[in-house]
């Protein structure tokens, strides 16, 4: 099974290349392949057309499943809450979790 990733990132922010790898790890834990798409995020507009709401956004199967209630589009770097505090990109068993959801629904 391959599922559709894209990571919306601007340049400065390093977490999207957390994310990228935390992604390849938590998708070889569950036997699945990813295509994953880069998308760079350049201005506000750009921020405000995708729904960016800080680097890295990731979309899995064209969702933001950390999506939070509120956020506004912006050219920020993009705090997630795991279980060890704040963090520039969700931990890998969270986005484990993420991708068995994804892989058991598709």
């Amino acid at each position: 099974m391959t599922i559709a990733v894209r990571i919306d990132y601007f340049d400065g922010c390093p977490g999207w290349e957390v994310a990228r790898a935390r992604l390849v790890e938590a998708a070889a834990r569950l036997g699945v392949e990813l295509e994953v798409e880069l998308c760079r995020v350049e201005t506000i507009e750009a921020a405000q057309r995708l729904g960016f709401t800080g680097s890295p956004t990731i979309r899995i199967g064209g969702r933001d499943p950390f999506a939070q209630p509120g956020a506004v589009p912006a050219l920020a770097c993009r705090l997630y809450v795991t279980p060890e505090g704040l963090a520039g990109s969700p931990t890998t068993e969270q986005l484990v979790a993420v991708l068995a959801g994804q892989a058991h629904a598709g």
